[in-house]
Order: structure tokens, then C-alpha cells, then sequence
């Protein structure tokens, strides 16, 4: 059975009580899995992701702009290797998450990244918008991206960051048929936390995300609408930097998604490898990838 749930006539404030918890409690943040300190006694997690994107950014909704499709491709040209030569050189690994059609596409690029130690988990079949698709498409794309991913990489996914971030009633449901590890699509938490799906407790530990710690909402644009936003390089690193600290404060989880599209251009690039060096001053940083660190927080929860 489908979990969705009816809407019923009539405008949002004349909606029955029963009807808005509903809603509500679809999909739900349960208990707090916060450590108490992470592996060898360090203070911080660190988390770095990357969504390699590539040209599904334009094809998702058909669109067959060359130049678009072009940017995308500097992703996989000069965006994920110089990503991959800068976690080289500070010894650390990341996750990355790849729409299937980018693995078919560059099937090498996904086995360097294995090879070199980090996570691919899923991203989709071609960063559709799941909230849009019905209960059995988005489950053969999901189920499909997962089998795509395991042959190009010869490594089953355990987790799921949804394209744009975007949750259908129906997405936790596929996850746990999916039997997947953790999410990294929502944001009701700075630690990590179980995902609750109608009130009961799915096991799949979310690894959450915040638009703030996403380097897409300062520099992405498209020339052919109205999206142009634009924050200096030196902003965003400050931004990023108060993030981290306020985390390490706290002794809990810094999460950060990136693009490679969109960090690597030159004047750019080193805001990550700030972050980094920022982060490893402090001595006491675990950085891991998102499935570890949704494996040790499940494990060791406070």
C-alpha cells in the first residue's frame, strides 16, 4: 500500500486534526543518535559530501542545452579529480553521490572514487524529483540506480541522498525495502537522528543536510531564468568555518555538501581545502564518510 495520504476538499485551515498530524507524521525525526565522543576520542565528525551531478542537471527535465550540459561535463573533467587529488593530499575520505546516468556515463570516474576510498551512495536514475513520481516508478529508479551503482563499482550502496533534497511519502518506505543504512535528504536535526515513518521507528539513520551547508545556494545560477545568486568565496568560507565551530563546540557533526561543479573552479577550490586545514589544526577531527558515520552514531548513541 501506498504511503500517501488523501487531501481532503476544502482550504489548509479547514483541514480535520486527523488529516494535518497525518501529514505531519509521515516521515518524522525520532531519537537523537548523538555520540558521546567518536572514534579515538575526537571531539568532531567531520562529513564531506559531493553530489556529481554532471549533465543530469539539465536532462532531468528534458532539457538539451549544450553549453548546460557542457558545465556538466567540467565535473567529471576538472570538478571530481580535483576533488579526489585534494582528499589525496590531506589523507581523508568523503562521500560522493552519483545518479545512475552519470555512473553509465563515466563508469571510470566511480571507480576512482572507490578505489581511492570513499562512498558513492545514490542519487537517482537521472536527479528526477521524487516527489513527482508515483510509489512504483520511484521505486524501480531507486531500485535500478542501486543495481546500477553495485555493477559499475562492484560496491552495494548502503545509503540515499535524494536529488535536490526532495521526499516523496513514499521515499523512506523504498529506502526500507531497500534495506539501506542511512539517508542524507532532511534536515530536522544537526546530529544525527532515526527516521520515524508513521510514528514507528525505520531503523535508517538520517545524516542530515541544511541548505546553509550547501555550496549551491551561493554560487548556482541559470542564465536563461531568474536564479543569480552570487556570495563571495571569502563569505562562504566564513560561513563554513562558523558552521564547523559551533559544531565542534558541541562535540557533534559537521555535514557538508558540495558540488563539483561548483567548488572547483579556481577561485573557489580552496575554500574546501580551508575547511580542511581549519578542521585538522583542531587534533581531535574524525573525518569520515557518511556511512560510518551513520554506522558509529546508530552504535553508539548517547
Amino acid at each position: 500500500m501506498t504511503n500517501t495520504v488523501a487531501n481532503p476538499a476544502g482550504e489548509p485551515w479547514q483541514w480535520e486534526e486527523a488529516h494535518w498530524r497525518g501529514l505531519i507524521n509521515q516521515v518524522r525525526a525520532g531519537e537523537r543518535l548523538a555520540p558521546k565522543s567518536w572514534p579515538g576520542g575526537a571531539r568532531c565528525a567531520v562529513a564531506l559530501s559531493f553530489d556529481a551531478d554532471h549533465e543530469t542537471n539539465e536532462l532531468r527535465e528534458g532539457g538539451k542545452s549544450i553549453g548546460r550540459m557542457a558545465w556538466g561535463q567540467y565535473g567529471n573533467r576538472v570538478g571530481v579529480p580535483r576533488v579526489l587529488e585534494l582528499l589525496k593530499r590531506h589523507d581523508i575520505p568523503a562521500s560522493f553521490y552519483v545518479p545512475a546516468v552519470v555512473a553509465l556515463t563515466y563508469p571510470d570516474e566511480q571507480r576512482r572514487v572507490i578505489a581511492e576510498g570513499h562512498e558513492i551512495g545514490i542519487h537517482g536514475w537521472i536527479h528526477e524529483l521524487n516527489s513527482v513520481l508515483p510509489y512504483e516508478v520511484e521505486r524501480d529508479l531507486m531500485f535500478r540506480a542501486a543495481d546500477t551503482l553495485e555493477h559499475v563499482t562492484g560496491v552495494r550502496p548502503v545509503g540515499l541522498r535524494t536529488p535536490s533534497w526532495d521526499f516523496s511519502p513514499n521515499t523512506l518506505r523504498i529506502e526500507t525495502e531497500l534495506g539501506l543504512l542511512y539517508d542524507s535528504s532532511l534536515m530536522a536535526d544537526e546530529d544525527c537522528y532515526d527516521l520515524l515513518m508513521d510514528g514507528v521507528s525505520t531503523g535508517i539513520v538520517e545524516v542530515p543536510v541544511e541548505w546553509i551547508r550547501d555550496d549551491a545556494v551561493y554560487f548556482m545560477m541559470h542564465r536563461f531564468q531568474s536564479l543569480r545568486p552570487y556570495t563571495p568565496p571569502k563569505d562562504v568560507l566564513d560561513i563554513f568555518l562558523r558552521e564547523f565551530d559551533a559544531a565542534y563546540e558541541a562535540g557533534g557533526l559537521f555535514q557538508l555538501t558540495m558540488h563539483p561543479h561548483i567548488i572547483t573552479p579556481r577561485s573557489r577550490i580552496w575554500i574546501l581545502e580551508e575547511v580542511i586545514r581549519h578542521a585538522k589544526a583542531k587534533g581531535d577531527v574524525w573525518f569520515a564518510t557518511h556511512a560510518q558515520v551513520a554506522e558509529y552514531a546508530k552504535a553508539n548513541k548517547a
